[in-house]
Formats: structure tokens, sequence, C-alpha cells
């Protein structure tokens, strides 16, 4: 375990690598906050050379420098751990927010008490004046400066709890960030990684599903060739707004890599599923897309194959997507531009 600082370690670790996150042009996103926590805990001396270097050459790390520097010094950081270090961030930032409004009360509650004691101090037994005791009016004197103090604790802390809270939305916000392909909008391959885990393992015995497709676009090559890599990122676009307007609830839509998309169904079963997949066929190959330049042409003939898969008890997540992709396969190799469905293993079909 690399990490094995405690809390209060952790929190000065936090608000001063927060700190040097917020004064760079990258983003804050758990990328970032990795390398800059290293640095500020001095855990990785490399680097911190390096931070150093570039930070004298150029005086901000931009969002290239900083994926570079995290690949080249923070590479054994796999995603199951970065996500643990967006939880243990969002989790110390809850401790510290509740510490602060514990502490806020508590200072109130004393401050009414000492303020009552004044009080009563200032009213002698029996209403003898004269004035009171030299160490009584010390102590008054004390009590004030007590509750000037404590009203200055209090707007501290105060501002320590609206800052806690800002930071856990900022840290939040960065994990989903961490999660989405920028060009499509859809979950990213992480994000599929993830979804997919969750969906297997908290699938209830009585739902039917679930159910996976794996879209390719056809001949994606040909298109890049003949009207450019930017003509290229816009079809990947308009398939991706296509899934994100026909894929709803608890279902997942996500660029798999490069041309792959895949959509996880947990609770459809495989007659909707190959429903489904026959309508976004539809769709996609309905579609027209700006061919860019000066005549803004719009270009059709835009198709995607489709692999269909329903889940079996007990097998894998790369078994499933396995049995999907080929489905995938099968498609383009009859043809292109249609739907297959993934056959079920051997055993199961003959049950």
């Amino acid at each position: 375990m690399k990490y094995r600082h405690s809390v209060a370690q952790s929190a000065d670790y936090l608000r001063l690598a927060v700190k040097r996150m917020a004064q760079q042009e990258a983003g804050l996103h758990p990328i970032s906050y990795a390398i800059w926590y290293e640095y500020v805990a001095s855990l990785n001396p490399d680097l911190q050379t390096a931070i150093d270097a570039r930070l004298k050459e150029s005086g901000k790390l931009d969002e290239e420098t900083t994926c570079a520097l995290f690949h080249k010094h923070v590479a054994e950081l796999d995603a199951k751990t970065a996500m643990r270090i967006g939880n243990s961030v969002s989790h110390l930032v809850d401790q510290v927010s509740e510490s602060a409004i514990d502490a806020g009360h508590q200072a109130s509650r004393f401050g009414s008490s000492l303020e009552s004691w004044s009080e009563t101090l200032s009213q002698p037994a029996g209403g003898v004046t004269g004035g009171l005791a030299p160490g009584v009016e010390d102590i008054l004197r004390g009590t004030r400066e007590m509750q000037k103090a404590i009203s200055t604790l209090q707007d501290r802390l105060e501002d320590s709890s609206r800052e806690a809270r800002v930071l856990r939305e900022e840290v939040a916000r960065a994990r989903e960030e961490a999660l989405l392909d920028a060009l499509t909008g859809l979950v990213n391959r992480k994000g599929f990684d993830l979804a997919m885990a969750a969906c297997l393992q908290q699938q209830p015995a009585t739902v039917p599903g679930p159910c996976l497709l794996m879209i390719d676009l056809d001949a994606f090559k040909r298109i890049n060739d003949s009207h450019g890599h930017p003509f290229g990122d816009r079809v990947l676009a308009t398939v991706g707004e296509i899934l994100r307007a026909n894929i709803k609830g608890k279902d997942t839509a996500a660029r798999y890599g490069g041309e792959e998309f895949a959509v996880i169904l947990p609770q459809t079963p495989r007659g909707g599923a190959l429903g489904l997949a026959e309508a976004l066929r539809a769709l996609v190959a309905a579609s027209r897309v700006k061919s860019g330049g000066t005549s803004e042409t719009m270009i059709g003939n835009i198709t995607v194959s489709i692999g269909v898969a329903d889940h079996v008890a007990g097998e894998s997540a790369a078994e499933f997507i396995l049995r999907a992709d080929r489905a995938l396969y099968a498609a383009k190799a009859q043809g292109r531009n249609r739907v297959a469905l993934a056959p079920r293993p051997t055993t199961e079909a003959g049950r």
C-alpha cells in the first residue's frame, strides 16, 4: 500500500495538493490529484524533480503535461486504485466538513455559556455597588476576549465548511468527468468496465437480462480516408448523440474504443435487446453528417453492425463481452449494417 498517511496528514496533503492543482492549467481530476498528492507528500522524488523542471520551464502544467507525468511516474496506478483515491478524497472532505460543523456548534454553546457567566459576574450579590474585585474584572475581560475569539473561530469554521462542500462537489465532478469520453459524451472504457462489474454483481436472479450490445461503425477507415479525420470525429459524435437519446434509465451507453460502442441493458430480455439494436441500426443508417468546409454537404450512407448477447448465469464479464463481440463480427461477415444474436454456450442451449 503506497499511501499510509493518517487522516490528519492526509488532510494537510489534500489542502496543499488542491492549492497546487488550482494554480495549473490542467483540470481538477484524479490524475492531476494523484501527481500533486505524491508531490506534496514527497512520495516520489523522480516525479518531484520532473514537476519542478516543468514548472521552471513553463510556469504551469497543462493537461498534456499532467497526463504525461502521471503515466511516466505514477503508471502503476490502475483504474480501481484511482477510483479508491477519489473515494478517499471525498470521504476525507466529508470528515473535514462534519468536524467543522461540530466544532462550530461547540464553540457557539461555549460562547453562550461565557456570555451568561459574564452577566452573572457583572451583578454582585446583594446589589452592593462599588465595582468588582480586580480578579473578577480580569475574568470578565478574558471572557470577552474569548467570546471574540470564538466568534472569529465560528466564522472560520463556516468558511472551512463551505470550502469543504465546494471541494467535495469538485471531486465528484472530476470523478464523473474521468469516466466520460469527451468526443461522444458517453462513458469511456473505464466507465463501461465499472458499469459492467456493477451490473453482473447486482443482477437479481428473478429479473431477465442483462443483455449487451456491441456496436461498430462499418468501414470507418474508409470514412476517414475519404473525408478526413475531423469528419470521422463528427460521425462518432453523431452516433454518440443517437445512443444518448435512446439509452435511458439504468442502461449504460459507452464508447468502448475507437469506432466501437457498447450498451449494457441490465433488465432487458433478449427480445427487447434485439428490438433496441435494430432501432439503433436504423437510426444510424438514416442519419446525415455535415462534411465540413464551405459547402457543408450532408453525407449519409453511415452504418453500424451490432452484436447482441444475453447473459448466461455464471458467465464472467470477459466471456459475456466476447460472445457479443463475436456476434458483432458475424453481423459484419453477413454483409454489415445488420444485427446478429450471439448463440448461447452449448451447455446452456441444451437445457
